[in-house]
């Protein structure tokens, strides 16, 4: 009873302040206005204190203190641990370190292609082998001579990388053997082709290295030792040792490039136009050069200002000159990739040589008269790009002028000459050399379809101005190519290139006792041009085995590449290629 009454009395108090506070009430005020107020900005001023707060009901926040009940829950549920997506990824393919190819056609063609890699030391050494053969047993038909040809090739090259250089070493063997088959029609004497020996075999061995730094002034180094000869006992050894020196000079670069070259060799026999094959052909030729440039980027723009001077010495007739030439080639951006202009003037003391002219004409006399060539400068401007993604172009226009530059042309016949080889028949090749000032464009298309289908298609036309007012021995004012390659899903795939060789004209002559070579009686020999169209068929069972077949000379036209040497009809080659780790 005593704790209830303690409670009305307090409820009783509460209730009694409530009311009081309740019924205190808030004045009212009357404001009269004058005038409205416009306030300007004299009127602002800047509140120098903070107010102090003046009002009777000030309500205190109590502190308050709070605390969670938890009550545990329990759960089944588990989340599952975050995964990133799978992308497929495709098989990578597995790729062989050894090759081989072996495939028989008609006219007793035959083809074997073999090669090698092996890497050591995860890739940072690497050596290589490889052997090429192609050889001809077939006869061209009313070709009394020999046709038979034979080109093998061994080769072998070694590198080595490190982290800041790397240098490597090849070593390679060669072996051509053809026929001076080319009889002009008038020899038909059986006695005279009988007694004819129309073999010519060549032979070379070459040895290389080189040696590349990164972080160097000395950027690079390369020598080349090479000795050719062949059946006739004409023989000729060459030596070029190249280096490039880098300089960077603020933000462009200035490179040296220097280079050794020496040519020596001599010929068995006299030239065909000499009644008696008396004396020999010796020949030796050195060069020194320097090539500085300096490269410029802006842009845009690629700038190369640069000059290549050379000490040319004839170490046969003690004969010497200096040759200063441009080195000067510029490109400029004019619509991203779409458009680039590009221009330049360049020249050079170029270094013929026996090896040089007998892979461009198998059938040249071992009796050639070898000369460098002097090309004063070939001044060219052209404009390239991309006018579709897929679609690339190029279109030059150059003018080239030449001092002794090397013509082939048909040797005299001479039937003075017994000479063991039967070459001086009108049937091999000399060299006549003559300044030739040359006007040519060039213009070029290639499309890439996508990745499995590419063509391009090329064209050159050439004028030639000679000195000695004679035509540009064997060299066609036009020429044009045009080539295709096709990947037929994963298992077949073809090919095929079509080229037109353009109209030529040569000299035939007859050696004539006490009358000087260029009073020989000639008569001109006019070759047509011609097409040569060639394709290739293949199939793969699987990565390893796959089967092709060529086909070369479709047309099955006899023309005649050089004056009086027909080429084979239609050549049908077909085979297997095998890959392997070996």
């Amino acid at each position: 009873m005593k704790k209830r009454t303690i409670s009305l009395w307090l409820f009783g108090l509460a209730g009694i302040l409530f009311t009081h506070a309740q019924e205190t009430e808030i004045g009212t005020e009357t404001v009269t206005v004058v005038k409205p107020y416009s306030p300007t900005v004299s009127d602002v001023f800047k509140i120098k204190s903070v107010p102090n707060l003046n009002d009777s009901i000030v309500v205190q926040k109590k502190k308050i203190d709070y605390s969670i009940f938890s009550v545990p829950v329990a759960s089944t549920f588990t989340p599952a641990k975050g995964r990133a997506a799978a992308v497929q990824k495709s098989k990578p393919e597995r790729l062989f370190n050894s090759y081989a190819s072996v495939a028989l056609g008609n006219f007793n063609n035959a083809l074997v292609d073999f090669y090698t890699s092996r890497e050591i030391d995860r890739g940072n050494e690497r050596f290589d082998i490889a052997l090429n053969h192609l050889s001809s047993r077939g006869d061209i038909e009313d070709t009394p001579l020999e046709t038979d040809f034979y080109n093998t090739d061994v080769s072998g090259f070694y590198s080595k990388r490190d982290r800041d250089f790397n240098w490597g070493a090849n070593l390679k063997a060669g072996h051509r053997l053809y026929n001076w088959y080319g009889l002009p029609e008038s020899i038909t004497d059986p006695l005279i082709i009988a007694g004819i020996d129309e073999q010519q075999q060549y032979f070379n061995i070459e040895a290389a290295a080189h040696l590349n730094l990164e972080e160097s002034v000395f950027r690079k180094a390369e020598i080349q030792l090479r000795r050719f000869w062949d059946q006739i006992e004409s023989a000729e050894n060459r030596m070029i040792f190249e280096s490039m020196l880098e300089f960077p000079i603020t933000e462009e670069k200035l490179t040296v490039e220097g280079a050794v070259d020496y040519l020596g060799g001599s010929f068995e026999n006299a030239p065909i136009s000499e009644i008696q094959n008396l004396n020999g052909i010796d020949y030796g030729f050195f060069q020194a050069r320097i090539a500085p440039s300096l490269v410029i980027l802006r842009d845009n723009l690629t700038l190369n200002l640069g000059a290549n001077l050379v000490y040319g010495l004839d170490t046969e007739n003690s004969e010497s000159n200096f040759y200063i030439y441009p080195a000067v080639s510029a490109s400029y951006r004019l619509l991203d990739d779409v458009a680039i202009a590009y221009g330049g003037v360049e020249g050079e003391l170029r270094q013929n040589s026996y090896h040089g002219f007998a892979e461009q004409n198998y059938f040249v006399s071992p009796t050639l008269q070898i000369q460098p060539t002097d090309r004063q400068y070939d001044a060219y401007i052209g404009l390239k790009g991309q006018l579709l993604p897929n679609l690339s172009y190029n279109l030059r226009g150059s003018y080239t002028a030449e001092n002794r530059l090397p013509l082939f042309k048909l040797t005299p016949q001479n039937s003075f000459r017994n000479d063991e080889k039967g070459y001086y028949y009108g049937n091999s090749f000399e060299l006549f050399y003559d300044d030739i000032k040359t006007l040519g464009i060039f213009g070029e298309l290639h499309v890439d379809v996508n990745r499995n289908f590419s063509l391009g298609l090329n064209a050159e036309i050439y004028d030639y101005d000679t000195e000695t007012d004679n035509p540009a021995w064997n060299l066609p004012n036009i020429k044009g190519s045009l080539f295709l390659d096709y990947q037929i899903g994963e298992q077949w795939f073809l090919g095929a290139n079509l080229f037109y060789f353009g109209e030529r004209e040569d000299l035939s002559t007859q050696v004539v006792q006490n009358v000087l070579p260029e009073d020989f009686p000639a008569a001109l020999v006019q070759l047509d041009g011609f097409f040569d169209a060639n394709a290739h068929l293949g199939y793969h069972f699987n990565k390893q085995l796959s089967i092709f077949a060529r086909a070369s000379n479709l047309a099955n036209n006899q023309y005649q590449r050089w004056a009086n040497f027909r080429v084979q009809g239609l050549q049908i080659l077909a085979g297997a290629t095998y890959k392997f780790d070996f």
